[in-house]
């Protein structure tokens, strides 16, 4: 099966991109490290908050993902349309643990999705692989999607112009997860139900919810 397959299926009409949660009439807008800002008072980044935040996306991710669950791993790249030398997209290789699975990802290009001048001379490359948690070193994917705006390890790395979006896609429970930044988190759902303990056991984490 391929992404695009599952997701006219499943979640018609959907953009993978951000803000997942304003396009879905289900889900969950988490934010993370309430309270706690990223810098201290001498302008140090303050890893307090960041800890923080590792670890309530790694218990939202194992609220919701089980070891042997089937998952895409989806990611967004975004780049001039010029630009013919393309650094390797350090996204899937430092995260995988069996390099085979290399072989296996799938990429599409789209017209750049966002409202900027001159947005024609860019696209979107999206990759995708079908793994499972197992197969991934999820505590460090989890942890460099949250690492978008600071210098801090792991890092994703090798895109061209942002940061890429990677969003974890769960086709055995039909739930879509996505870190926008070390800010907040989204979840969507075909069934709220599916959903609800988390609402339910990490209600002070969350920003807003729908459940149609």
């Amino acid at each position: 099966m391929k992404i695009m397959e599952y997701m006219e299926e499943r979640f018609q009409n959907l953009e993978f991109i951000p803000s997942i949660y304003n396009q879905w009439g289900t889900g969950i807008h988490f934010c993370l490290g309430k309270n706690i800002y990223q810098l201290k008072e001498n302008e140090e980044l303050n890893l307090k908050r960041f800890q923080v935040v590792y670890e309530q996306i790694t218990i939202i991710f194992n609220e919701l993902f089980e070891q042997n669950d089937d998952i895409f791993l989806v990611t967004n790249m975004y780049k001039h349309k010029k630009e013919k030398c393309i650094r390797k997209l350090k996204v899937y290789q430092p995260f995988i643990k069996c390099k085979n699975h290399l072989n296996q990802i799938l990429v599409k290009t789209y017209p750049y999705p966002f409202e900027i001048n001159k947005a024609e001379e860019y696209e979107m490359q999206q990759f995708s692989l079908l793994c499972k948690p197992r197969d991934l070193c999820v505590t460090e994917l989890l942890k460099a999607a949250s690492n978008e705006d600071f210098s801090l390890k792991p890092k994703f790395g090798g895109y061209s112009i942002d940061y890429p979006d990677v969003f974890f896609v769960n086709i055995t429970k039909d739930i879509i997860f996505f870190i926008y930044d070390d800010r907040g988190c989204e979840v969507i759902a075909l069934d709220f139900k599916r959903i609800r303990p988390l609402y339910e056991k990490y209600h002070d984490w969350v920003e807003e919810y729908k459940c149609m």
